[in-house]
């Protein structure tokens, strides 16, 4: 499987000609989700879902899984081809193999609501967590770590590491993010988190 990150939350699987991406937003490549042949979204949040790239997607013959609140908004015009998933459902998505994990959003402030948050484990290996920072309760090889969030602070990122115990952790979330401060993050999750830690560009890929 190789794993290439696009901007934000996005991260495009590729194996054996199929193509799987997660999480095509409004912080993404216009293009992050051209030529998938499945498309899963954590939640509805406008930098992990965006309609008009959703669309784009199943128009040229992608398949999506999504929790409800997305599912809902683009099921009618594609019929068939959108299927809803919750807290522990498992299906194939394109060859790859899913389990989803997790039912709501990390708590941003206590007067806002939460929203539905689904994570996705792939192949039994990759692990996508939306904007939470769910355990899945099975082995991960590489976590996909939501490093800077208006919900999140980096000694929960850690601890969250720790708890996941990945073989590597690989930085998604981060389009807010400055060059100062990459740095300071870097440090901190390399040396504490207690798994090999890889900043990847956007464009930039890695083999499982």
């Amino acid at each position: 499987m190789r794993l290439t990150k696009k901007r934000h939350a996005c991260v495009r699987l590729e194996k054996d000609g199929a193509v799987l991406v997660v999480d095509p937003g409004g912080f993404s490549e216009e293009d992050a989700a051209v030529g998938a042949d499945a498309v899963l979204v954590t939640h509805e949040h406008p930098d992990h879902y965006d309609e008009g790239r959703l669309r784009a997607a199943l128009a040229a013959g992608a398949e999506v899984w999504a929790p409800r609140s997305v599912a809902e908004q683009i099921s009618a015009a594609f019929p068939g081809r959108v299927h809803t998933v919750g807290h522990g459902d498992t299906f194939a998505a394109a060859g790859f193999g899913v389990q989803v994990h997790g039912e709501l959003h990390a708590v941003i402030h206590p007067d806002l609501p939460r929203v539905t948050n689904v994570g996705f484990l792939v192949d039994g290996s990759v692990f996508h967590p939306g904007d939470a920072l769910t355990v899945p309760g099975a082995p991960v090889d590489t976590l996909l770590l939501p490093v800077q969030a208006p919900w999140s602070k980096i000694s929960e990122v850690i601890d969250y590491v720790r708890e996941v115990a990945p073989r590597r952790a690989i930085d998604v979330h981060d389009a807010l993010l400055t060059d100062l401060a990459r740095p300071i993050y870097d440090t901190h999750l390399g040396n504490l988190g207690g798994a090999e830690h890889l900043r990847l560009a956007p464009g930039e890929s890695a083999d499982r």
